[in-house]
């Protein structure tokens, strides 16, 4: 099996957990996936079927999008309610003074990751490092908060939700945690569900139960997408059947000779290569004055 199939991740699954369920259901063993969530997370969970785990190198740093709740008032060693408590405050808040310290957490900004995460300092791993208990210094890491809103706040409980547009390696914990620390407080993330990623939502995904229960009807086919989703940013250029049969075998097409001769398209630069009946063959990208195979998807759903 071929192609996409966008998983609504369960609490408590890990991502491998929903890659090694998913290899037993479309019986298939080469699987992968655009994004971990970790089990506490759930929600849009890419996976990449067989022959489209191709295209994995080639994936743009699209935005995900998520809702998060939050907790105010006491702060754990993983910056979320599954961790050990290590600071409390009494505080209050209230909705407006919420509203005003997400201000400076949009936009371009800095992150320092978490200790248990999955970044890597002097050859370790952060989370192997906390579990030993020890702390080490991380660097800030650039990240973008495209949109952050609250959508909930109540200040009996000091508990609210935040919508989040963000760039890849955004750490949501993290962005709950500071900002308690911009309220005067400690916060924590109380649950998270990823709602968008890799251009894919919710309202294509699918839960485990379901992909069984298809596979089982013999209809998990009519849910896999095409590998050409995972590119719909990349504009297109059609092809002759000729240009069609020399690109399929790899060979470079002259810039001059398709349609994207006297483009503004510039040297680098990425496209969805179209045979003239709409079929995906692969991407091309833009070197010196041909277009070249950056990369084949054979056997690929189009």
């Amino acid at each position: 099996m071929n192609g996409i199939i966008v998983m609504d991740k369960p609490e408590g699954f890990t991502s491998f957990d929903v890659v090694a369920l998913m290899r037993g259901v479309c019986h298939e063993r080469k699987i992968g996936h655009t994004g971990t969530l970790d089990p506490m997370a759930t929600g849009v969970l890419p996976l990449l079927l067989g022959a489209a785990t191709r295209a994995l190198p080639f994936l743009e740093d699209t935005q995900k999008e998520y809702e998060a709740g939050f907790r105010l008032g006491f702060a754990t060693d993983t910056q979320d309610t599954t961790g050990k408590t290590v600071a409390e405050s009494d505080a209050l808040v209230t909705r407006g003074q919420v509203e005003a310290a997400l201000a400076p957490l949009r936009g371009a900004i800095l992150q320092t990751p978490p200790m248990y995460s999955a970044v890597s300092v002097n050859g370790r791993r952060l989370y192997d490092l906390a579990r030993q208990g020890l702390e080490v210094e991380r660097e800030k890491r650039p990240v973008t908060i495209f949109r952050l809103e609250l959508t909930e706040f109540d200040e009996a409980s000091r508990s609210g939700r935040l919508y989040v547009a963000c760039s890849k390696g955004t750490y949501i914990r993290t962005l709950c945690a500071d900002l308690g620390e911009a309220l005067g407080t400690y916060g924590v993330m109380s649950s998270l569900r990823r709602t968008r990623a890799s251009g894919y939502s919710l309202a294509e995904a699918v839960t485990p139960e379901e992909a069984k229960s298809l596979a089982a009807r013999g209809l998990l086919a009519e849910r896999v997408l095409p590998v050409e989703s995972l590119f719909s940013s990349f504009p297109t250029v059609a092809v002759s059947p000729a240009q069609a049969v020399r690109f399929s075998n790899g060979g470079a097409l002259d810039l001059i000779r398709t349609s994207l001769r006297g483009t503004q398209a510039g040297e680098g630069s990425r496209f969805r290569v179209l045979s003239q009946e709409g079929g995906f063959l692969g991407l091309g990208e833009i070197r010196g004055t041909e277009l070249a195979v950056l990369r084949l998807f054979p056997g690929i759903i189009s």
